[in-house]
């Protein structure tokens, strides 16, 4: 059965992907060269911009691939928890947690501020996982765990807690950091309990 020429272009695009994810992490934004990513995977550098436009494109294609995989990570660790207290927890140092991963690290906390720039940084985490956290603490607001309060600035400082604490993580070398922001995270949780 011949391949079509739908599916070729969707191999090449996940081919594209999967070794730009590899070298955005490995080497970092400014180190990675089209060319070379399209090289590596057998295309020309003809081939690459015609499915990303641009170098910026294929990063943020990755950029938004990984953030899904973030929040689909952070969601499946939450959903292991019956009570919407655990979830919220689970979820927020699953968060935390996933900064150890290397393409997590440095695509999405390091590199992606400041190549993608702040507020499309933001709109992107906003489509892959702030909007678990809000619903998250609309559910917690509705079942009396939490001060019944205004959840969207609550979800903003949450989130923006939990993006600097992971870029803190990202780039500390101590080895309790992990421990010492979950413990941190606990602390600040515990104290919108009623």
């Amino acid at each position: 059965m011949a391949t079509s020429r739908a599916e070729q272009r969707a191999a090449t695009r996940r081919a594209l992907l999967t070794e730009g994810r590899r070298r955005f992490a490995a080497d970092g934004y400014h180190d990675v060269v089209l060319a070379e990513v399209a090289a590596a995977v057998g295309v020309t550098k003809g081939a690459a911009y015609h499915h990303f436009a641009s170098k910026a494109g294929l990063f943020r294609a990755v950029v938004a691939e990984v953030q899904a995989e973030l929040g689909e990570r952070v969601a499946r660790a939450a959903d292991a928890h019956a009570d919407p207290w655990e979830q919220l927890r689970a979820g927020c140092r699953a968060f935390l947690a996933a900064g150890a991963d290397p393409a997590v690290r440095r695509i999405v906390l390091v590199d992606a501020p400041t190549v993608l720039g702040w507020d499309e940084w933001r709109a992107m985490d906003d489509d892959a996982s702030a909007r678990h956290l809000a619903q998250a603490l609309e559910g917690l607001v509705a079942a009396g765990v939490i001060a019944d309060q205004p959840v969207a600035p609550l979800a903003r400082l949450l989130s923006g807690a939990m993006n600097e604490a992971a870029i803190w993580l990202a780039r500390s070398t101590a080895p309790t950091a992990l421990t010492d922001a979950e413990r941190a995270l606990d602390r600040l949780l515990s104290g919108l309990r009623m």
